[in-house]
């Protein structure tokens, strides 16, 4: 692939990154930093969030991408304790011509962690970057997920999350122009309860040198039970790609 290529793969990649728009906090999903969680709207909450994604590199081009804004909504839709599901639409600028399609839309069902008894994980599949443009911005990733949370005597030692996700074949290639379209999704994730119950912290990867292939970490403040602010770093696995610093304010109502 040429330079320029890649440099548009880039580009694209933040276009395929942005529908990823929750807060990290507990009852405010959707996703981690980057990858998508298992946790799930409740019923009739809206969920209003404002992400920045601010690159911090030069890419293969030795150009640093401009910065990408995206706002999102999403509704939890059922009123069940043990089975919910969630619908959202996000609209994502600053990315050149894929401005003239700047809808995604994204989907969720699953059931909370102890729903069926006191061991059982939390349970998630869903679909998100459904654009409108065949082939340009339709990156329709969809996902399974499981996580469970662990403690050690009365020591919570965080919650653990394992999936597996896949995607538009055409657009989520690798470094070396093939398809690189499917991958596991990891994720550790912890209230630091021994500083504040306010803050949280999380690590977590998506295996695919594709777009969205990345190693992230970042925290989250949450300034009201409604209102949080994360701040995160997120590592591409395709040297090419530049490394982006995120920051998202997310408000429930």
């Amino acid at each position: 692939m040429t330079v320029i290529g890649r440099a548009s793969r880039a580009l694209l990649g933040f276009a395929a990154a942005l529908v990823l728009c929750a807060s990290p906090a507990r009852g405010t999903p959707t996703t981690h930093i980057w990858a998508p969680s298992t946790d799930v709207q409740p019923f009739k909450l809206v969920h209003v969030t404002a992400d920045m994604y601010l690159p911090v590199e030069y890419d293969a081009a030795g150009d640093r991408i401009g910065s990408v804004t995206n706002l999102g909504l999403t509704v939890g839709v059922l009123p069940f304790k043990t089975l919910n599901m969630e619908v959202g639409l996000d609209h994502k600028s600053g990315l050149g011509r894929l401005d003239d399609h700047p809808l995604y839309g994204n989907v969720k069902v699953g059931t909370p962690e102890g729903a069926f008894g006191k061991l059982t994980p939390a349970v998630a599949l869903g679909v998100y970057d459904v654009g409108t443009n065949s082939d340009l911005t339709d990156f329709n990733v969809f996902y399974a997920m499981i996580a469970k949370s662990f403690t050690v005597g009365s020591v919570p030692l965080g919650r653990v999350s394992v999936g597996y996700f896949g995607g538009n074949s055409k657009l989520l290639v690798g470094r070396d122009g093939t398809a690189d379209e499917k991958g596991l999704l990891l994720a550790w994730e912890r209230t630091m309860s021994e500083i504040s119950d306010k803050l949280w912290v999380c690590v977590e990867s998506m295996g695919t040198e594709s777009v969205y292939g990345t190693v992230n970490a970042g925290a989250a403040w949450k300034f009201a039970p409604n209102v949080a602010l994360l701040a995160g770093y997120d590592h591409f696995n395709n040297p090419d790609y530049p490394g982006a610093a995120t920051v998202q304010v997310d408000i429930d109502f």
